[in-house]
């Protein structure tokens, strides 16, 4: 189980694992929980027979400096099929991973940028058919509009084993119309 790790005004700083967690909880910086999901660690025996154990949550606001992370949503391709569902933009097919490409709309060289508005997942076949063309050139209509993912939609991009709780948490804070195959 990762842990949500929010900062004190509510933004999603990173995911944590168990332990980094616990370590927040035992320095007394956790401000606030949220969810209802939690896992108990259990530690070590007292001389009375009693068992320690701390109860963390899944979803936890720490103090500490707020940064603002709306800005850092890196390019890569394992974000950038995850955002487009494992689908082909162009002929609508479900892919592996390895099955997939990059393909960006106003092709590099012709001056297209490689941003998350100019990108979108292509199957091979459908990227080496549209070559160096636009769309509307080769005659290859796009099923989506490519887009940039919030901060929110970044920390579900980024794990891939995401909690209920922490589920419904990102997703109150998504685009709203936007279609996520959220697996």
């Amino acid at each position: 189980m990762l842990v949500l790790r929010l900062n004190k005004a509510g933004m999603p700083q990173e995911w944590i694992d168990v332990e980094h967690a616990a370590k927040l909880y035992c320095q007394n910086k956790v401000l606030f929980e949220l969810g209802s999901d939690s896992i108990i660690l259990k530690g070590g025996w007292n001389r009375n027979g009693l068992q320690s154990q701390l109860n963390l949550s899944s979803i936890i606001a720490c103090d500490g400096k707020v940064t603002d992370m709306s800005g850092k949503v890196a390019l890569t391709n394992r974000y950038l099929f995850r955002r487009d569902s494992y689908l082909c933009m162009y002929c609508g097919q479900k892919f592996s991973p390895k099955q997939l490409t990059r393909d960006h709309i106003v092709p590099r060289s012709r001056g297209g940028k490689d941003s998350w508005t100019n990108v979108a997942t292509a199957c091979q076949r459908c990227n080496h058919a549209k070559g160096a063309k636009t769309p509307e050139e080769a005659n290859m209509p796009l099923l989506a509009v490519p887009f940039r993912p919030n901060v929110y939609e970044r920390f579900y991009l980024m794990n891939r084993r995401i909690l209920a709780d922490q589920m419904a948490f990102l997703q109150s804070h998504f685009t709203q119309n936007r279609a996520w195959d959220c697996d």
